[in-house]
């Protein structure tokens, strides 16, 4: 009879024990199920503040990076779409009713737009057929701007991959790891600074740790980071689509 009784309490005890590890999420590596991290980069495991300096190292290796969406400042609200690279980029900027395009090579600054985004208030007394002269010579033509014009140094930023990446990949107040989730097909890992109120960064689980996404705070916009390390040509346009326009642009809606 006690030979009998063993192994029904054995079994008991196996059955209970299964149960238990089902039942404890906490446990799964513990139990033998699959560990959460399993075919990650890792990056989840970190701290909040060692997540951000993964993505920011990662960021400032890579050659090249396209950055999409819409930033929203004290100088307006800007849709962007520009692949940069370390000495230069191109892309489009729209701002209000504008659109253009901005090609930079080294010091070099390219402005291309159509006839619309030349066109400005006038003056009293003003020619308006000069001023619409001007707008039709330079449309959808290249201008180069003139590095001491009061408007090179705002274009220029939107060209620079450290300017850009500086301002967002650096959250503010204390951090915080929020939310495992998506960008696109990827797995990601949310950071807060601040409770949301620094912002918002998706970084990587797979593969090196890029940042993917940044939501400023207070509808500051929100961007995605793309195509990290994938080259692309940055050539001067033609002479025959180029024009000097000289030392200082003309005033422009924008």
């Amino acid at each position: 009879m006690t030979s009998s009784v063993r192994p029904v309490r054995a079994r008991r005890r196996t059955a209970l024990a299964v149960v238990l590890c089902a039942g404890l999420t906490t446990a799964l590596t513990a139990c033998g199920g699959e560990d959460p991290d399993k075919g990650t980069n890792g990056v989840g495991k970190l701290t909040a503040a060692e997540i951000e300096k993964k993505a920011q190292t990662a960021a400032d290796s890579a050659d090249a990076v396209r950055l999409a969406g819409k930033l929203v400042s004290k100088g307006g609200t800007y849709q962007l779409n520009m692949r940069l690279r370390e000495k230069g980029g191109t892309g489009s900027v729209v701002s209000k009713d504008s659109t253009f395009e901005l090609l930079r090579i080294g010091d070099d600054l390219y402005l291309r737009a159509d006839s619309g985004f030349w066109s400005h208030d006038e003056k009293p007394g003003a020619d308006a057929h000069a001023g619409g002269a001007a707008a039709d010579k330079l449309q959808d033509k290249y201008v180069k701007v003139p590095e001491g014009d009061p408007t090179y140094k705002q274009l220029r930023g939107f060209t620079d991959k450290k300017t850009l990446l500086d301002g967002l990949l650096t959250l503010h107040g204390t951090l915080n790891k929020g939310d495992r989730g998506t960008v696109g097909p990827t797995r990601t890992v949310q950071i807060t600074g601040g409770k949301g109120e620094g912002g918002t960064l998706d970084v990587s689980l797979e593969g090196t740790p890029y940042p993917l996404r940044f939501a400023r705070a207070a509808g500051g916009g929100i961007v995605t980071l793309s195509d990290w390390g994938k080259e692309f040509p940055l050539e001067a346009p033609a002479k025959g689509d180029t024009v000097d326009y000289g030392q200082q642009l003309p005033k422009t809606s924008s």
